[in-house]
């Protein structure tokens, strides 16, 4: 029994191996990138371990691959700026334990001074995340001058130590900079896609319920804490949108015409439509959580139900625009048009029928209102959003025209 309980397991790691590996094939998404990390890491760590050690025959050859490894950031910006931060810092650290080993001897009060000091250089804002390198530098330099003999070879080993950084850091900087550069523009849609699938899902429950009228405190306040959650999703998806616009820099990919007119205006555009989508379906179901226990009526069923109705048609807009694809996007803009276009009737229809009723529309105490107003602010921001995605379509098309 104990054999055939492990099967199934087994069987089901192989088949989840074959599906990454199968994404991974497939498409160039989350597992490709691991790929491409990978793969380029152990490649700069090689050439960098075979010029330090093979050609150089240098006494600490590790310095360089692990420079190197280092080095193959996200972004070929990232690499850049990583490389130049690591550098300084390997840098600062090795002059701190070369002035006071040199000055003071290699006993314990340098050590200390040398650490000390050495991690009040790594505070400094300028080296970034790469401020704790200095620490460690000096503790390989001190570790270097007291294992050497004599000035002249102290002095050797210690230059060596940041020739190493060097060669390992260039050799890191071009593998990422010629194999495989990384250009984000899967990760800055997947990003948008992400927000749009949240409020999709979201709106996608609160309209039947309106629809049936059926307001529970419970699923209002479900609603509540999901539109707070969704919130959190707006910044990863800002977060993916400039990894895309910082993996441009320095990118030779950028030159090739597949690439060189995506400046992500459009993207941004759309991700900040749907924020204020986002902040506006969060007010939305605040005010449906408050909702006030005596407001019952035919009226106020009416109006619901035409509620759900609009909130539908917006729903079918975050559904295109969870889907949203470059490759495709001529196709989806059209699409997006059509869209909005039913939901411009649904929100005419809510507010002419609301304003035949009975309602207190006007009543700043009471739901009705209150809901109009982020209805129709709802509308504005989903309409603009498919009028972004239509001028992007516009504007490429010029461009390939002129191109």
């Amino acid at each position: 029994m104990g054999g055939d309980q492990r099967e199934p397991a087994g069987t089901g790691r192989g088949a989840r191996i074959q599906q990454w590996w199968a994404r991974a094939k497939g498409s160039p998404g989350h597992e490709r990138h691991i790929l491409d990390m990978i793969g380029k890491s152990t490649l700069a760590a090689a050439l960098s371990w075979y010029v330090a050690h093979d050609l150089m025959a240098a006494a600490s050859p590790a310095f360089a691959p692990f420079s190197a490894v280092l080095m193959i950031q996200v972004t070929v910006y990232q690499s850049l700026l990583q490389s130049l931060r690591y550098v300084g810092a390997v840098c600062a650290g090795v002059l701190v334990q070369a002035a006071l080993g040199f000055l003071a001897g290699p006993d314990l009060v340098t050590f200390v001074l040398v650490v000390l000091i050495a991690m009040v250089i790594g505070r400094w804002r300028r080296l970034g995340e790469q401020g704790h390198q200095v620490v460690t530098a000096a503790l390989f330099a001190f570790s270097t001058y007291v294992a050497s003999s004599g000035d002249s070879q102290r002095l050797e080993q210690l230059g060596q130590i940041i020739l190493l950084v060097a060669i390992g850091c260039a050799i890191g900087v071009l593998v990422n900079l010629t194999l495989f550069p990384p250009m984000r523009y899967r990760g800055a849609e997947e990003g948008i896609r992400n927000l749009a699938h949240a409020l999709c899902d979201l709106i996608g429950d609160v309209y039947p319920a309106l629809r049936e009228g059926e307001l529970e405190e419970e699923r209002t306040r479900r609603w509540r804490a999901r539109a707070a959650q969704t919130t959190s999703i707006v910044g990863q998806a800002r977060s993916a949108l400039d990894t895309a616009v910082e993996a441009k820099y320095y990118n030779p990919w950028r030159l090739l015409p597949s690439h060189r007119n995506r400046d992500f205006s459009g993207y941004r555009q759309v991700l900040e439509a749907l924020e204020r989508v986002t902040y506006q379906v969060a007010s939305m179901t605040r005010t449906l959580d408050q909702w006030p226990g005596d407001e019952t009526g035919a009226d106020r069923d009416s109006f619901l139900h035409d509620y759900a109705d609009l909130l539908e048609a917006l729903g079918e807009i975050t559904r295109q625009l969870s889907r949203i694809d470059e490759r495709h996007l001529t196709e989806q803009s059209a699409e997006l048009c059509r869209a909005a276009e039913a939901a411009q009737h649904k929100r005419t229809s809510l507010v002419e029928n609301a304003q035949r009723t009975d309602l207190a529309l006007s009543d700043p105490s009471r739901p009705y209102g209150i809901l109009l107003a982020e209805a129709l602010r709802l509308m504005e921001e989903a309409q603009h959003t498919c009028d972004v995605v239509q001028h992007t379509v516009d504007h490429a098309g010029d461009t390939h025209r002129t191109g």
